[in-house]
């Protein structure tokens, strides 16, 4: 069974019926023929049941070093464990190489697997790895609030131009996706409580519940969680890339802070964006439960009047409020996870990873803080 590997390198297998098996090894074995020939045997022998391998390197002309250590590789039996392996036929000065590398070496120089931590020590790491995140979120945090008290009152530091274009392509861009899902929502919560409400003769309530589940709770949540998505990712993309390409290493060098010239804007946008994108949600989702009672026979003053026994200002504001600290949020740990980019072809995609799962996060856990609050408040 002959194989032709690159460089002139023929590797040819025998396979006798008892199990013992010999590679005749014909050619030169540089760098890429070596890989070559260990494919050959590897394809030859890997499935292969055998007792014995001899290899045959009497037509074997040049060898480099890959080549002796792939001999040495076989000679050790580390090819097929079990296997007794034998080599003969080496010219003289080859044999003279193979024999200057021994196993001792192959094995000293052979890399390591890390050994396992211990779980005390694991224990330790995780620690130590929330502890430095812990310190640079409230770096980061002061870093905003002192680029925020420098920058709003001045017009030229603030650079309102790229505010507005964060502005659209975070926020207005979004309003399609924002809509459509705010109503189908509204559309899914109408349809599925018409049914139980109706074995009580309340559905005439759908209107009352979609009004205060959207606006008070879902459209906030949504909108942010979709911000997360679209825009958070895009701001940990964005100035990940630039710390890449050392693109904040170079706006240091002249004397700019990224965060005032870069983080700065995409903050303030994202606090102004989120609130009008909840009211627009809200809209949306209290439209698609009207559809659903208009579609059930009742009529648009009826709706209008439980919407309006239902809803407060203070439940509008409530949900305004929060879509305004979930956009802070949703920006602020874009950003954060941005700055936070290590070297490699992988970290722009772990620091959005991190961005949209750190943002969920928070804002879960922002929204159980309003909860909390406002049962303590009775709001």
């Amino acid at each position: 069974m002959p194989v032709t590997a690159e460089k002139e390198t023929h590797v040819s297998l025998q396979v006798r019926p008892d199990g013992h098996a010999t590679a005749f090894l014909r050619g030169r074995l540089d760098t890429d023929a070596t890989s070559s020939a260990f494919e050959s045997l590897r394809d030859g022998l890997g499935n292969a049941s055998i007792r014995s391998l001899h290899i045959d390197a009497s037509a074997l002309e040049f060898s480099e070093t890959a080549g002796m250590a792939l001999l040495r590789y076989l000679a050790a039996g580390k090819f097929k464990p079990g296997v007794a392996t034998t080599i003969s036929g080496l010219k003289p000065e080859l044999a003279r190489a193979f024999e200057s590398f021994s196993a001792e070496d192959y094995d000293r120089f052979c890399p390591k697997p890390p050994p396992e931590p211990h779980m005390a020590e694991e224990v330790g790491i995780v620690t130590e790895t929330v502890l430095h995140d812990l310190r640079e979120h409230v770096s980061f945090v002061g870093a905003v609030a002192a680029g925020m008290l420098e920058s709003l009152p001045h017009r030229k530091r603030m650079r309102w131009a790229e505010v507005k274009r964060v502005f659209e392509v975070a926020g207005a861009n979004a309003l399609p996706i924002v809509a459509l899902i705010s109503l189908l929502v509204g559309l899914i919560i109408a349809f599925e409580s018409a049914q139980p409400l109706a074995q009580f003769g309340a559905q005439v309530y759908i209107a009352n519940m979609i009004g205060l589940m959207m606006v008070r709770e879902l459209s906030p949540l949504m909108t942010a969680i979709m911000l997360a998505g679209r825009s958070g990712s895009a701001f940990a993309a964005e100035i990940g890339t630039m710390k890449v390409n050392e693109e904040l290493n170079a706006l240091q060098t002249m004397g700019l802070d990224p965060v005032r010239f870069l983080v700065i804007q995409r903050i303030v946008a994202g606090l102004l964006l989120t609130p009008i994108l909840t009211i627009y949600s809200m809209l949306a989702g209290v439209f698609g439960g009207i559809l659903v009672m208009l579609s059930l026979g009742f009529p648009l003053s009826l709706i209008y009047a439980q919407l309006a026994s239902s809803l407060t200002i203070t439940d509008v504001v409530l949900g305004i409020a929060k879509g305004a600290v979930f956009g802070l949020l949703v920006a602020s740990v874009g950003c954060l996870r941005g700055l936070q980019t290590q070297k490699g072809p992988s970290a722009v995609g772990h620091s959005t990873t991190r961005a949209v799962v750190s943002s969920i996060l928070l804002i879960i856990l922002a929204d159980a803080v309003f909860s909390v609050v406002t049962f303590v408040l009775k709001i």
